[in-house]
């Protein structure tokens, strides 16, 4: 038995709009100061304000959102009693959403606590909205909830079916102002989580045809955002990629590049998109030398070229490596400045981490602890798994 779970969508040209329509009093807005700062706060107030929803902000969120950052949110939310939370922005400020959302409903529960298995009984106080500003998260439409705890200098995989939002928003008039570099890490992400979600050991009939259209999608659109910023069609189809490739590895699972990227990203403080999608072609190869071929079904479907299994799966990747190099991105941790000892010093801490992020358990081939050292070690110098 397995499960499909997805918001109900709005999605395209005036989606925003959508907000004027639905029936409320009080909402908290759960946003970033870039948010305010670019005015779609404002414009996200001035629909509420058509359904005659009052509104206030909680604009702290601060990237890879703290623990800390989700109580103070969620006291200002009880101080506040809104019967919408609203999250608007990227990943961080839409994973903090969920979580104050959840404290909201449950006072007795700690961050930290959100989990898939425990009862949490939401939805008696407010139920919640996302609206994504970015393309790649998929946050709107996930239940997942990545937050860090900065004593133990790690990211927290959380995550509940029960804080997936009621409603989400999908407006590519958000994204026309991101800059390339944030286009790339972005892009990327969407990227990790479509390849992931299809090629997992928890892959599925109703999750697969979203992963494979979102990979499609983001390699004809994301090089065309990337190089234009203000091309349109680019923009709303990246919009909705990211989205699709939320539901898809969402109902299925994220593997190995995201647990190495949430392990590295909280030890050396590196974007979530850029981290995961640095470790993606090293985990392809590693999970395609262990007689992982679903990644020639995602080979043919976007056009590649290739005889067999094997060389379609390294057609994908040198595909995937090759845009990547085309968005400038980083494809080895050397290139991010990280010095080798400090590296080395982080090391165990990281195999730590990532030996107890759920998303290794999906990985279809699961590294015993030297071999992920030695995937990590790969990554920072730049070659190809061979193992």
């Amino acid at each position: 038995m397995w499960f499909f779970t997805s918001p109900q969508i709005v999605f395209g040209e005036g989606a925003l709009s959508y907000l004027a329509q639905i029936r409320g009093t009080r909402a908290l807005i759960i946003t970033d100061a870039q948010m305010v700062r670019l005015g779609f706060v404002d414009l996200v107030k001035e629909q509420l304000a058509q359904a005659n929803i009052e509104a206030r902000v909680f604009d702290e969120v601060e990237p890879e959102p703290t623990l800390d950052t989700v109580r103070r949110g969620a006291a200002r939310a009880r101080e506040y009693a809104p019967d919408w939370i609203i999250g608007l922005g990227g990943g961080s400020p839409m994973d903090a959403a969920k979580a104050i959302w959840a404290l909201y409903e449950r006072p007795d529960l700690e961050p930290d606590a959100i989990n898939p298995i425990e009862y949490l009984g939401l939805g008696k106080r407010a139920r919640l909205i996302e609206i994504s500003t970015t393309s790649g998260t998929g946050a709107e439409v996930t239940w997942a909830t990545v937050l860090s705890d900065p004593v133990e200098n790690r990211k927290l995989g959380l995550g509940s079916r029960e804080t997936l939002a009621t409603i989400a928003i999908v407006d590519p008039v958000f994204a026309m102002k991101m800059p390339p570099r944030l286009t790339a890490d972005t892009g990327l992400d969407a990227l990790t989580h479509a390849i992931e979600g299809y090629t997992s050991n928890w892959h599925n009939d109703f999750s697969d045809g979203m992963c494979l259209k979102a990979v499609d999608l983001i390699f004809k659109f994301l090089p065309r955002a990337y190089a234009d910023g203000n091309d349109a069609e680019a923009r709303e189809k990246m919009h909705n990629a990211a989205a699709i490739a939320g539901l898809g590895f969402i109902n299925s699972l994220a593997a190995l590049a995201h647990a190495m990227g949430h392990a590295f990203g909280g030890a050396f403080h590196v974007p979530h998109g850029r981290a995961v999608s640095l470790f993606l072609p090293y985990t392809m190869e590693f999970a395609a030398n262990g007689g992982n071929y679903r990644y020639a079904d995602i080979a043919r479907f976007i056009g590649l070229d290739g005889l067999g299994e094997a060389q379609l799966t390294r057609a994908l990747i040198a595909a995937v490596r090759d845009l990547e190099n085309g968005l400038q991105s980083n494809t080895n941790i050397a290139s991010l400045g990280i010095a080798r000892e400090d590296f080395a010093r982080a090391i165990p801490k990281m195999l730590d981490h990532a030996e107890n992020d759920t998303s290794i358990t999906a990985n279809s081939r699961v590294p015993e602890r030297a071999e992920l050292e030695k995937i990590f070690w790969y990554a920072y110098e730049g070659k190809h798994v061979d193992f």
